[in-house]
């Protein structure tokens, strides 16, 4: 241990695990911060506690078997002429999963008033814990295996997880209000988690898209959405003075 401590190669591993966990970890904050605003108020935070706990969990516990996790991507059987690892399969699963609920979101948002409200009185704590979990395996799963080909240290691998799920646990808080606040922004939200579910089912055909060039386009879309809210924000004051 003392040796990674002095070691700058570990440190250097360290921060860039840490900004990969980060970053891969922003859909999975989105999606929780999506499936707890439909609680009420005061579960909304213990919600998203929990839901960022069991993450933390899951992937030092995945990280515990790292040995299996690698034997994971051998195949398992053969479709169409692509082989199914475990992994593929989970990943697959998991896509599927991602662009129904999501599905579910989107149609919600865009029924009337009285549909979204009844929808998100039925919604109970356990459930949206349950919905998170099951996100948080396909992530969890997902981060892991990435952060295999970047360091074979485990102490510096969990490290670098536990810095990342304390960084977004303190902005999910203020992720999650600020797209209960903009119903556009929310949207733009889903629609990432769209497309974040439908990479997962590509990626367990083998059909390798690269996420740089994905996540580029979320942080545009992003940039441009809030030029839209602030351009919003000063054309109230303004018609509500010509008035």
């Amino acid at each position: 241990m003392l040796e990674l401590l002095t070691s700058p190669a570990a440190w250097l591993s360290f921060f860039m695990l840490s900004v990969m966990e980060i970053v891969l970890g922003i859909d999975n904050v989105i999606f929780i911060s999506i499936v707890v605003n439909r609680l009420p108020q005061l579960q909304r935070a213990q919600a998203r506690y929990i839901g960022l706990g069991l993450a933390l969990i899951f992937r030092l516990i995945l990280l515990s078997f790292l040995s299996y996790l690698s034997g994971m991507t051998t195949p398992l059987f053969t479709v169409m002429e692509h082989g199914i690892s475990g992994r593929d399969a989970v990943l697959f699963a998991g896509g599927l999963f991602l662009m129904a609920k999501t599905t579910r979101e989107i149609h919600d948002s865009v029924t009337d008033h009285d549909a979204a409200g009844s929808m998100k009185e039925r919604s109970t704590l356990l459930g949206v814990i349950v919905q998170v979990v099951i996100l948080d395996i396909v992530f969890s799963f997902d981060s892991v295996l990435t952060a295999i080909g970047l360091s074979n240290q485990i102490p510096v691998m969990m490290a670098a997880v536990v810095i990342s799920l304390i960084v977004m646990l303190v902005f999910s808080g203020a992720i999650s209000d600020f797209i209960e606040r903009n119903p556009t922004m929310k949207m733009l939200a889903l629609s990432f988690l769209m497309l974040v579910g439908f990479l997962l089912v590509a990626e367990s055909f083998h059909v390798e898209v690269p996420k740089g060039y994905i996540y580029f386009a979320m942080a545009f879309s992003f940039v441009v959405e809030m030029l839209n809210i602030r351009i919003r924000g000063k054309s109230v004051p303004s018609a509500t003075q010509s008035e």
